[in-house]
């Protein structure tokens, strides 16, 4: 861990290389996703509905009291496609007073007019309680998303378990999956009182068997069709993004005209059969299958 001197500090890129694509957005499902799925069939190996086992980096919790850089890698210079209007941005995460903050703002940065952010884990996680605590912000045409991803890059077939906030209604949130590339389970579900208007638990159980995500609590959609349940090991990630090309889903792309955020206090992987690792956890009070 490195504990940052300042009250509010900028994260720096980690100096782990990377290739300039990551984690393939919920876009594909309007541009590309038949040919990615189409790639990540051919290319990786067979998808099995019902691995007996699942390696997995171990339970932690992370209350971002400090910027961990062996656990994170901040996306810089890049974009994930040409439906998303603006390039990643380090200076855009910030550490301060114990919340993580992913903005959005309008800054040229190559070839695009908006700068955004994201963090992702540089482990793997596989069966598990993950969740949460966040707070969204407000604007037509951009993403808050917290999900776990894997795919063809990482030389295996596309899985993702997702919360997005198309932040045009942050009175909803959509739950949804991805199978070998193709979207499964897709549901706008509520989010009482608003994620904007508040820090907000987020949280799913991924088993074996079945898949449940959950809001503040309470149960809000649930598959145990074996057919529609990741099985390989993914990373985590937060991320703030625009799109001016995805309207039908995203809402036409306004310039906020202001710098938008949003805000994670709290994030935690609880690995199966592991004791629940803080009061509020989901792993207190749900039931595993396994």
């Amino acid at each position: 861990m490195n504990a940052y001197p300042n009250n509010t500090s900028t994260v720096a890129a980690s100096s782990m290389p990377r290739a300039h694509s990551n984690r393939s957005t919920s876009l594909q499902r309007c541009l590309a996703g038949a040919l990615l799925a189409a790639a990540a069939s051919i290319a990786a190996p067979p998808h099995t509905a019902h691995a007996e086992e699942m390696q997995s980096a171990p339970s932690f919790v992370d209350n971002f009291s400090n910027f961990d850089r062996s656990r994170w890698f901040v996306s810089d210079g890049w974009n994930n496609g040409n439906h998303q209007n603006c390039t990643w941005s380090k200076d855009l995460v910030r550490l301060s007073d114990g919340v993580l903050s992913l903005s959005f703002e309008k800054r040229k940065l190559k070839d695009r007019e908006f700068a955004c952010a994201e963090v992702q884990t540089k482990q793997r996680y596989g069966y598990g309680v993950y969740e949460a605590r966040m707070k969204t912000d407000t604007g037509s045409g951009l993403n808050a998303a917290f999900f776990t991803y894997i795919g063809p890059q990482d030389k295996k077939p596309w899985d993702e378990i997702d919360f997005e906030v198309l932040t045009k209604n942050p009175t909803k949130v959509q739950v949804n999956s991805y199978i070998q590339g193709k979207p499964k389970n897709g549901k706008l579900v509520d989010v009482e009182g608003g994620a904007d208007k508040g820090f907000n638990d987020y949280g799913f159980v991924w088993e074996k068997d079945r898949l449940r995500w959950y809001v503040n609590g309470k149960l809000v959609n649930e598959v145990t069709n074996p057919d529609e349940l990741p099985t390989n090991p993914q990373k985590i990630f937060f991320s703030l993004w625009g799109s001016d090309k995805l309207t039908n889903w995203m809402g036409a792309f306004a310039d906020p005209g202001r710098k938008v955020t949003m805000q994670v206090k709290r994030i935690a992987f609880t690995a199966l059969g592991q004791p629940c690792q803080f009061p509020e956890s989901l792993a207190c009070s749900i039931s595993n299958s396994n």
